[in-house]
This record gives C-alpha cells, structure tokens and sequence, in this order.
C-alpha cells in the first residue's frame, strides 16, 4: 500500500506540473506561432495518436510482465531478456515512422490541409520535421511501461517533469529569442525527445537487477507474450482510429484556422486526462501483481478505491470547464475571439472525455486479467457505426458535430462495456460502481455546479472571476469528497470536518 500511494502521488505530481507547464506556455505558442500553427500542432497531436497502432501492444506488455515478473524468485535475467526482445522491434518502428510521415508530406500538404497564411511549403516542412521528432520520441512509452511495472514511477515522473519544464522554457526561449517559426518548434521537440528517451533508457537498464549473463534477443519469450500483446495491438489499432478519426475528418474538412480552435479545445480536453492516468498507472501492475496471486478479494477492494479515486479527481474540475468554458478560455488565453469559437467545443470533448475517464479503472481491470478480447471487439463494432456518423456531422454541424461523437462512443462505453465486463469480471460489484463510485458523486457535484452557475455574478474584473471560479471549484471538490465513501471515511478517520476542510481550503 505504500508503494501504491507514493507511486500515486508521484504520478499527480508529475501530471500537476506538466499541465501547469502547458496551461502557461500555450497561450505563448499561439502569441508566436498563430492559430494556423496551432492547428498544425493538432496534425502532430494525431500522428502520434495514429502511429500508436504501429506499438504492437507492447509498451502496455512490457509493463504488464515486469509486474508479474516482479513477484516471482530469480527473474532478473528473463527481465532484462525481455526489454532486449522488445527494444529491438521498437526501434525497428521509430526508423519506420520516420520514412512513413516524410513520404507523406507532399500529400498531406498539398493534397490535405487547407492553409490560409502558411505555404504549402511551410506545412510540408514541417510535416517533414515532424517525422524526425515522432521517431525520437517513439521508444519512450517502452522503457516508461517498464519502469512503471517495475514500480519505479517516482523515477519516471522525475524525468518527464524535467523534460517537460526543459521543453516548455526551450520553446518559449527559441521563439522569442530565434524564430518564431513551427519548423523551430518541432527542432527544438526534437532534442527534448532524444534527451527523455536517453534518459529513460539509462534509467530502466540501470533498475534492473545485476545478473550474471548480457540480455539477448529470445523468440521464446516473444511466443510467450504474443497473444496479449495481439489483443492489446487490436485494442490499440481501434481506440487509436476512434480517438483520432475526429482528427483526421476535421484536419480535411475544416479550414485550418477553424481546425486550430478544435486543436486547443482537444489540448483542454486531454489535460483531463492528468488526473486518471496517475491512478490509472499506478493501479495497473498493483491489478496484474494481485491475478498472478489469485487475490480476487484485494482486486475488488483496490477496484471500488481505484473508481472512487478517478471520480473526486476527475468529476469536480471537469463540471467547472463544462459549465464555465466561456469564462475559463478568456482567462487563459486573453482573447475574446478565441474563447467565442472554442468554447462550445471545450464543453462538449470535456463531457466525452470524462465517460473515457471514468471507464479507465475498469479498462485496466481487463488488461491486467489478460482479457482484451472485449474491448476489441466494442471498440470495432463502434468504429462502424461511428466514422459514417462522424463524417455526416462534420458536414452539417462542423466541429461541434464532431465533438458530440465524442459523447455518444464513451456514453456507450459507460452503459454496455462495464456492465457487459461485470458478467465476468468482479461480477458482484456492477451496482456498486454505478451507483456508489460513479452516480452519487457526480449527481451531488453537478447539483452544486448548476447552484453557483445560477448565482455567477456577471463581471468583466477578471480577478473578480477568478476568485469566483476558485470557490466553486473548492465546493465542487468538497461536495464530490464527501459523496464518495471511500474519502469520506478517510476524511472522518483523519478527523477532517466540513468546517476544517473549508477553512484548509480557502487559505
């Protein structure tokens, strides 16, 4: 359990900073670049997104088998066997990845993106950029999910948040300072990219315990592995294509300018993501460790914690950007334009992404009982159904068409794939992930939300808003706390009161 909590909390720590980093410095890359630029920052976002297909399933493989491996006697030398078998292949990926975007630029912009202030020379450089800096930064999810099996995610938070600052500080610096071009700000990725690779690469090696034989290559372990890393590979191949068609449609049937404004929507949306993915990490090699023991009864316990937990993180900060979107971009960005065409659009990718989010626990339940079979094949029947439906709405709706599909896929998440899991896994504990990790919570800080919405003073004083805004979100959160009984009770053992909690709060 203290493993679990310091790795939890190094796990927000990290998110919490690399979030602080972009809420500050992407206002300065649109000052700098422009919202066109922007847009092109959107392309590089679903290439990454895209090229994850090409993972095979192995950096969510690697994390899961060092956390297996873990716990058995005299594994060392299978650990480090294991990393070289997979490294090799990896790298193998980042040289292709490389050749696929650079012979796909001339296409993607002459053929593709619809610029208005950037040449099509412009974009195709870029693109062409791009391609190195998608290859560098390829390896790290590899040697990230060993570490992170390894319960080394104190170690790894340490080296995203130093490039993180490194990368948000060198940007600024070099289009301040340089030029303030895109092509500079994916050279200066690049560097960044090849220092956390390095970084990680020393780190993992160095983890692992000291064995009297040299890692080799061994086919043995890659037919050991194969069948959960297809099932991941498939779940991959098919979340990616959902989680990046809107990309994909938009980047074409959007002017590139409007495509920029769902860009900074998605980049809002996404930061969510910083509060479930540190339970989310830190819960999936705890999850395979307990199914390797056949411990059902500790999964269930560290389950309904997990949910919990993602709930009071995720649901509170999120009601606020829904329901004050407007006010929020403002704020951030000190551009009335910008906030006017992107504010419906926040509202609406922050509703689907909290359904994805709150489904991650029960995701991660799968995977680490080796069962990807029904995510796969949920993820392929939505895929049908929505890309015809994603492209209508574009046409007749823009954007915000787009983002509702958003909302109807992880609706649908929420209301078939937990309950159809729950038939297998954990089947005694449906009702209470619905209703007590999921629906009180929610409904308790939703009715607080809809309350102080009603009573917002309108005000042009922007530190007038602020301090508005940081009341509510305080309530939200205490509100949420105590609607979930797992930090309600730690609340009454650490004899925390309403009133205290306020006061701790406010101050």
């Amino acid at each position: 359990m203290k493993t679990l909590k310091r790795n939890i909390i190094a796990n927000f720590l990290g998110s919490a900073w690399i979030g602080l980093v972009n809420v500050i410095f992407f206002p300065l890359y649109i000052h700098f670049l422009g919202i066109e630029a922007l847009g092109l920052i959107g392309i590089f976002t679903g290439m990454q997104g895209l090229l994850s297909m090409l993972d095979m399933g192995l950096s969510s493989t690697i994390n899961r088998e060092m956390a297996r491996l873990q716990v058995r006697e005299n594994s060392g030398q299978e650990m480090k066997d294991l990393l070289r078998t997979l490294e090799i292949p990896y790298w193998l990926v980042g040289i292709l990845i490389a050749l696929i975007v650079i012979s796909t630029s001339p296409f993607i912009a002459f053929k593709w993106v619809h610029g208005r202030d950037l040449s099509e020379e412009t974009v195709q450089t870029a693109i062409v950029i791009m391609g190195f800096c998608l290859a560098v930064q390829w390896p790290i999810s590899l040697y990230a999910g060993g570490l992170m099996g390894l319960q080394r995610q104190v170690l790894v938070n340490t080296i995203n948040i130093l490039i993180s600052t490194l990368r948000g500080i060198g940007s600024f610096l070099v289009l301040w300072l340089l030029s303030a071009t895109v092509h500079a700000y994916f050279l200066w990725h690049i560097f960044t990219g090849a220092l956390h690779v390095t970084l990680l690469f020393l780190s993992t090696w160095h983890t692992f315990p000291i064995t009297s034989k040299k890692p080799r290559f061994r086919i043995d372990l890659l037919l050991k592995i194969w069948r959960f890393a297809a099932g991941i590979t498939g779940i991959t191949i098919t979340a990616t294509l959902l989680t990046q068609v809107d990309k994909i449609i938009l980047s074409h049937m959007l002017p590139l300018e409007n495509f920029g404004y769902y860009t900074l929507a998605g980049a809002v949306a996404i930061s969510l993501y910083k509060l479930v993915t540190p339970v989310s990490s830190a819960i999936y090699p705890i999850f395979s460790s307990l199914f390797a023991l056949n411990k059902e009864e500790e999964i269930k316990i560290m389950y309904h914690k997990a949910t919990q937990l993602v709930t009071v993180s995720l649901i509170p900060i999120s009601l606020v950007f829904i329901f004050f979107s407007k006010e929020i971009l403002t704020l951030w960005t000190q551009n009335i334009v910008t906030a006017e065409n992107a504010h419906l659009l926040v509202s609406l990718l922050v509703i689907g992404t909290v359904l994805n989010g709150i489904i991650h626990i029960p995701y991660i339940l799968q995977l680490a009982s080796g069962w990807t079979g029904l995510v796969f094949r949920v993820n392929t029947l939505s895929l049908i159904i929505l890309i015809p439906l994603m492209i209508i709405l574009t046409k007749y709706f823009g954007a915000p068409g787009a983002a509702s599909v958003w909302i109807i896929l992880n609706g649908g998440y929420v209301i078939f794939l937990v309950h159809i899991m729950h038939n297998k896994l954990l089947k005694t504990e449906k009702w209470h992930w619905y209703i007590k990790d999921i629906a009180l919570p929610i409904c308790s800080t939703l009715t607080t939300i809809l309350l102080l919405r009603w009573l917002i003073p309108f005000s042009q004083n922007n530190l007038l808003i602020v301090g508005y805004l940081t009341v509510v979100l305080i309530f939200s959160y205490i509100t949420c706390a105590l609607s979930a009984s797992v930090t309600r009770k730690w609340l009454i053992k650490n004899k925390i009161t309403v009133k205290k909690l306020g006061r701790v709060t406010l101050l």
